[in-house]
């Protein structure tokens, strides 16, 4: 059955396409929140729903994403498609949860661009951000139970969680937990006679310098550098960003730039779908589409480089302890994510009620999260616009 689950027969032909076009266009159409909410999303379609990954896949999925530069959500999204459908399904699967929101920010940045300023989201977004808290903390309860396989696994878990809380460099604490997993499995499988090694490299791609006039080759370069370089989150996007495109080419101001980020994260989709933003700005609909295939066409390479070796690293009792620790580690990250996203969304009763609903409802139902999501946006429109 595991076999079945993690890659049914017929990955990869054409009715499997087709169904990963429409479920990952519909994801790239409807998921709000940002990468915690958006992993949430696709564990509830692929892991519940659809019975085409294991929870214990969708965990290591997860934890390479973690380990490679760039958009974790996309990221995902692109392993989902290559474990699906092979080299084929890595292109559809990334491109369709890519295009529905590059989409929608390309038509705001036309209305930006021509008015100044952006159409009042607030009220249905009021809506949807509790909703969103509720069905990434019903993802974390039940990846939880999937990841912490031992005691030792829950301490890492804690430390991890601990690390983040005390203001520990996000990457530092992957790779540190995925260092010390690695550590217990190989001196495990030692005392069982079963050595297993691994190694990890994180290519570095290095932007171009000079400032000068705009042009659209050193936009893409500005764009691809950050899709190669980048961990974290919109945030550090911010940045990345504004140290290149304020500071030391002047293409942007600052106001704009927030504008940009602002329209990442209130759109569904990729927050790094900014660049599309940024790029109609700078260049119209050519910059637009030069900014979105640099900033994530990283994403592609190097999913599509680590994809073929995640099972034989699963096979290495060492391997399988670093991907062991990373799990964790990522679990924790979500986690920390979700307190502070949980402590903007919910301000007041109705929000408060409105996240306990939909998690009760998440819990005792099957509902597809995406009618909770769209149900949130209409309470949220009408209560409070």
């Amino acid at each position: 059955m595991t076999a079945v689950a993690d890659r049914p027969p017929g990955a990869g032909e054409g009715p499997s396409l087709l169904a990963l076009a429409w479920v990952f266009l519909r994801l790239g159409t409807t998921a709000f929140g940002g990468p915690a909410a958006h992993i949430a999303m696709m564990r509830e379609e692929f892991v519940e729903r659809r019975k085409w990954l294991t929870d214990a896949r969708f965990l290591d999925l997860i934890g390479a994403a973690n380990l490679i530069p760039g958009p974790n959500s996309t990221e995902v999204a692109i392993h989902v498609g290559h474990a699906r459908g092979g080299w084929r399904g890595l292109l559809v699967a990334g491109t369709c949860f890519i295009l529905p929101a590059a989409f929608l920010v390309w038509a705001l940045a036309r209305v930006y661009v021509r008015y100044g300023s952006l159409p009042e989201a607030r009220s249905v977004l009021h809506g949807v951000t509790p909703v969103i808290i509720a069905i990434v903390v019903r993802a974390l309860w039940t990846l939880g139970h999937t990841a912490v396989k031992s005691a030792w696994l829950g301490a890492l878990a804690g430390a991890s969680l601990l690390a983040v809380v005390l203001g520990v460099d996000e990457i530092a604490v992957l790779l540190l937990a995925g260092l010390v997993g690695g550590i217990v499995a190989r001196g495990r499988a030692r005392a069982a006679r079963g050595l297993g090694a691994f190694g990890a490299a994180i290519p570095l791609a290095g932007g171009t310098g000079a400032a000068g006039a705009f042009a659209m080759a050193k936009l893409f370069l500005v764009f691809l550098k950050a899709g190669a370089l980048l961990f974290g989150s919109g945030y550090v996007l911010l940045a990345f960003l504004r140290a290149d495109l304020v500071t030391r080419l002047g293409w942007l101001t600052e106001r704009q730039l927030l504008d940009a980020i602002a329209v990442g994260q209130v759109t569904p989709g990729p927050v790094f779908t900014t660049a599309t933003f940024i790029g109609y700005v700078l260049g119209g609909t050519r910059g637009s589409v030069i900014a979105t295939l640099g900033i994530f066409l990283p994403a592609f390479v190097y999913v599509a480089a680590s994809a073929p070796l995640l099972p034989r690293l699963r096979r290495s009792k060492t391997a399988a302890g670093v991907l062991d620790g990373v799990n964790v580690a990522s679990l924790a990250l979500m986690l920390a994510v979700t307190w502070h996203l949980a402590r903007a969304a919910i301000v007041d009763w109705p929000t408060g009620a409105l996240a306990v609903f939909s998690l009760v409802l998440l819990g005792l139902t099957r509902i597809n999260s995406v009618w909770l999501v769209l149900a949130g946006g209409l309470v949220g429109y009408a209560l409070w616009r």
